[in-house]
């Protein structure tokens, strides 16, 4: 099975190693010192889940020199996904099967256009990383599992086939029949979490069990929903209940990379979390007065932090 994974960060490097572990050909499509270390020393992964150093690493900046392949782990920064897209053309042949896992929900329809309705699918990756060095990637906690699958719910080959490649790497994996929906579970508690742990700059331990904050959470999760409801998508009737529980269990040091990349100075992608609630919101005649704040207070810092 040949996988390409775009973007080597968290995601793309986490999920790809294990994959390429578990006897999958695997190639990295990355770039800058990230590329160069993975080429010279091989991929790093630190954290919860034990170390894993794959060496020799497959990697390189120029898809055309991979050409065709079964599947794409597609996990460039939102900002990124138009011209990513069009730069991975060559990986993109009849029948492959271009996953997306980035954070939000419009990833997937940025790309149809490009790529083709075919190639598409819908993803959402579980897992807290990011990289902490060039070529090493450190995983906080344990937790590790991909949701995938077409975005018009038939199960077919090419999914089965990658369930089971992802079974054998030895991590969570769900083939779904509602892929749309388990986006917008994941969209409601990212685009809370990532901006309420960016305002507030502590981590998910330290705010979860204040009485001052779990009402913010309450609040910013029910808009979420109150949105995505408004756009006709089918959400469990206990979706709240899942984000409280989610966060309960989370390891008290983690922070979405959004703040992560707060912290770090770098550019954030808030205007697709929840710069997109407040966006849908007035579209859809639905309030986000907490997410409209907390967009407003991290606006200033959506290309980095101010000069």
């Amino acid at each position: 099975m040949r996988i390409a994974v775009v973007g080597a960060g968290g995601v793309g490097g986490g999920f790809g190693a294990a994959l390429a572990k578990a006897g999958a050909d695997v190639t990295f499509i990355a770039r800058g010192a990230h590329l160069a270390a993975m080429k010279n020393q091989g991929l790093r992964i630190e954290g919860g889940r034990g170390e894993t150093h794959l060496v020799p690493t497959q990697a390189t900046d120029d898809p055309g020199t991979v050409g065709p392949v079964d599947y794409v782990l597609f996990c460039v920064k939102l900002w990124d996904v138009e011209s990513a897209g069009e730069h991975i053309k060559p990986l993109v042949g009849p029948d492959t099967a271009v996953i997306p896992l980035q954070n939000g929900v419009d990833a997937p329809e940025r790309l149809i256009p490009i790529l083709g309705k075919h190639a598409v699918l819908g993803g959402v990756a579980q897992i807290s990383a990011s990289i902490v060095a060039p070529g090493v990637v450190r995983q906080v906690g344990t937790f590790m599992h991909l949701l995938f699958g077409e975005l018009d719910g038939s199960i077919g080959r090419r999914g089965e086939a990658f369930r089971a490649m992802c079974e054998k790497a030895g991590f969570d994996v769900t083939l779904s029949d509602q892929i749309v929906t388990e986006l917008w579970m994941k969209f409601i508690l990212l685009a809370t979490n990532a901006s309420i742990v960016a305002v507030a700059r502590q981590p998910i331990g330290k705010l979860r069990d204040d009485p001052d904050m779990r009402p913010q959470f309450v609040a910013a999760y029910n808009e979420v929903i109150a949105v995505g409801k408004a756009r006709g998508v089918r959400l469990p009737a206990d979706a709240l209940d899942r984000m409280l529980a989610f966060n309960a269990g989370a390891p008290p040091t983690m922070k979405p990379s959004m703040a992560l990349d707060l912290e770090r100075g770098n550019r954030i992608e808030l205007p697709w979390l929840g710069g997109k609630v407040v966006e849908l919101g007035r579209e859809l005649g639905v309030p986000t007065p907490t997410h409209s704040f907390m967009y407003a207070a991290l606006k200033p810092y959506v290309m980095g932090t101010p000069t």
